[in-house]
């Protein structure tokens, strides 16, 4: 059984939620120790006790551990069956994070998979679903995966409540991505949101991003408010997508209790013309996201990212001790250039 040490690098929930889905996907047994060992509150929170039971439903894997608080968890995958699965976080934790762990072991099914996740959509320290469905999901398909969320309802922090329904479609292949310089931007899309909040604050929001985007070419960000029917709680995010013919990157800010408008707003446009100007392929959050996929391909993978961050550099650890693929991080001028492909010898 490969032992996992869940407090290398980054030492969060994305070290966990990777190695059961990919001890789902290989076939090979896993124990994950030490897991979240230098956080405030250390072992595993609802959400990710949340994930790891959602994978294993989705392998028939047999688990030990997987309790709140707990800091040690071994998993044994079965065999991957589709079908319809409904999972709730029962907190606000974020859905975007279990279908992170979901994903890979969904691609991988023989058949499609339907999922229906409830909990947080847009919450602190994860992906605002928008994020997911307009950056996320497009280079997924880029590289050979295919899945499509829809909307339910949104949920904020403390209640939760949200939910997404989630279609995914076997993988036949993982194909290579390789853009190694982003070219000329075509467009730059977003939404500005919020819930059961004055119509004002998506206004100013998005106002001040494409002031701060302005001579970015065409730029178009949509306003939406929910009601009280299409979310739980109060809440609000900006996500933007500048896509070009090679890549999509994406930004994200949150709209938050005594943040101005204005200022969740200017740091989603300052976010993404700082990965523009750096000449970025990926995003940085994209791409620890996305090397799994990649080390599943037979061609090799290249990308520029702006920072190596944690998550990306754990997830470069990580991942070769599944997959036997080797995953090399190396400066490039004031990037970073990403090499995915070649056995580990």
């Amino acid at each position: 059984m490969l032992e996992v040490d869940g407090a290398y690098g980054e030492g969060g929930g994305q070290i966990l939620r990777t190695s059961v889905a990919l001890s789902a996907i290989t076939g090979r047994p896993c124990r994950i120790v030490n897991i979240r060992a230098g956080r405030p509150n250390p072992g595993l929170a609802a959400q990710h006790v949340a994930a790891v039971h959602a994978v294993a439903a989705l392998s028939n894997a047999h688990v030990a551990g997987a309790e709140v608080g707990s800091s040690d968890l071994s998993f044994e995958p079965g065999t991957i069956a589709p079908g319809r699965h409904t999972f709730d976080v029962g907190t606000a934790g974020s859905v975007a994070l279990v279908l992170q762990a979901c994903l890979p072991v969904a691609f991988a099914a023989r058949a499609p998979v339907h999922l229906k996740l409830i909990g947080g959509t847009d919450v602190r320290w994860s992906p605002p679903l928008d994020y997911v469905a307009r950056i996320f999901l497009p280079l997924l398909r880029r590289l050979g995966g295919d899945a499509d969320v829809v909307l339910l309802r949104r949920g904020y922090y403390p209640r939760g409540g949200g939910a997404i329904e989630v279609a995914a479609r076997p993988a036949k292949r993982w194909s290579a991505f390789s853009p190694e310089e982003v070219g000329p931007v075509e467009r730059i899309r977003g939404i500005a949101h919020v819930s059961n909040l004055s119509a004002d604050i998506p206004k100013r929001m998005k106002h001040a991003a494409m002031r701060r985007l302005q001579g970015r070419g065409d730029v178009e960000i949509e306003e939406r408010v929910y009601t009280a029917d299409e979310a739980t709680g109060r809440g609000g995010a900006i996500v933007l997508r500048a896509e070009t013919e090679r890549t999509i990157l994406g930004a994200d800010a949150l709209a938050e209790r005594g943040k101005p408008s204005e200022r969740v707003g200017e740091e989603a446009a300052a976010a993404l013309a700082a990965e523009l100007d750096a000449g970025a392929t990926l995003d940085a959050h994209a791409a620890d996201q996305v090397l799994l996929y990649m080390a599943q391909a037979d061609e090799a993978s290249r990308f520029v990212v702006r920072a190596a961050s944690g998550h990306l550099r754990t997830m470069a650890w990580l991942l070769p001790q599944f997959l036997e693929r080797r995953i090399e991080v190396e400066p490039c001028g004031a990037r970073w250039r990403v090499t995915v492909g070649g056995s580990v010898e």
